[in-house]
């Protein structure tokens, strides 16, 4: 089961309380896969979906609501996996205008539907929860931080826009030929999203895998800043021990060095797998870190001037 699936199946196992919020979510469910049909002057609605769970809850919170004639019709998909279809169809008959008219299922009740439906914060979750659970996707925390909500109307793109930044959610729109797209990113914004719309189990997991990636990103970076610095360390001794062995070939130019360089020279020599640190450790003088490094990078330019070719 993917995690989409997971949340979906999550949402259609809330127990709504209110009579309000039932009409908020069953009308964004409705709105997204649900279709009108005319038939001898009168209204019908047929819903789609293939989710078993949630056609369930369609058809109970329909008959919670409404009292219509009901039907639910089971077919195979035509698309590669052929899971089932099914279809909630409200039998066309005139009790079904009221019922048109109170989920705002008409074209151009948008904004009947934010001014009546839409008022308390309850109602807004449920509202979203019901766009999510028709017709959203998020993807899985172990992947990119990515959720989308799709609907072939642009009036109503911009209804649930409004309705997901009034929980301050960065939420964006995008089209892609007859559809609109919203879309989330973000692991900190979607995990806002699940809280909103009630999925608490799928956002415990999600905040549970990203935590772990995060983890698992912040020991890859240390191992390779670790290891960076360990070929930067072992680079600049193998210069080192070079430079000293062309010194010392030119037995004129080893003797014209200082003491101190030659000391530097000589502890570099016999400990080649050294760290700097560890070098300061084991000298005798007390030198610092800083004062060695220059040493040593002082008989790197000397070796250089007198004709050392750096490889």
């Amino acid at each position: 089961m993917s995690f989409s699936a997971e949340v979906k199946a999550e949402l259609t196992r809330i127990e709504i309380e209110k009579n309000c919020c039932m009409l908020a979510q069953l009308s964004a469910v409705l709105r997204m896969n649900g279709d009108l049909v005319i038939r001898r002057g009168n209204f019908g609605i047929n819903f789609i979906t293939e989710n078993a769970a949630l056609a369930r809850q369609v058809l109970k919170l329909l008959k919670q609501q409404f009292k219509v004639s009901t039907e639910v019709v089971v077919t195979r998909s035509r698309r590669l996996k052929k899971n089932n279809r099914y279809q909630v169809r409200i039998l066309p008959a005139a009790e079904v205008l009221p019922v048109v008219n109170s989920l705002r299922l008409l074209p151009g009740d948008d904004g009947r539907l934010e001014n009546d439906l839409l008022l308390s914060p309850c109602c807004r979750r449920c509202f979203l929860r019901g766009v999510f659970m028709a017709s959203g996707s998020v993807n899985k925390p172990e992947g990119d931080y990515h959720l989308e909500i799709i609907t072939s109307n642009k009036n109503f793109a911009d209804t649930i826009l409004r309705v997901m930044k009034y929980f301050d959610l960065p939420v964006k729109l995008t089209d892609r030929k007859n559809e609109y797209i919203i879309y989330l990113k973000g692991g900190d914004y979607i995990i806002n999203f699940l809280s909103v719309i009630g999925a608490h189990n799928a956002l415990l997991k999600f905040e549970n895998v990203r935590v772990v990636k995060q983890m698992r990103n912040q020991v890859n970076r240390l191992v390779n800043c670790e290891t960076a610095n360990l070929d930067k360390t072992v680079q600049a001794a193998l210069r080192q021990v070079e430079s000293i062995n062309f010194l010392k070939s030119k037995e004129q130019y080893w003797c014209e060095l200082t003491v101190a360089l030659r000391e530097a020279a000589e502890l570099r020599l016999a400990y080649p797998d050294s760290t700097l640190s560890e070098l300061v450790e084991l000298n005798d003088s007390n030198i610092s870190k800083s004062g060695l490094n220059h040493r040593l990078k002082k008989i790197e330019r000397l070796a250089i001037e007198l004709g050392m070719e750096r490889k």
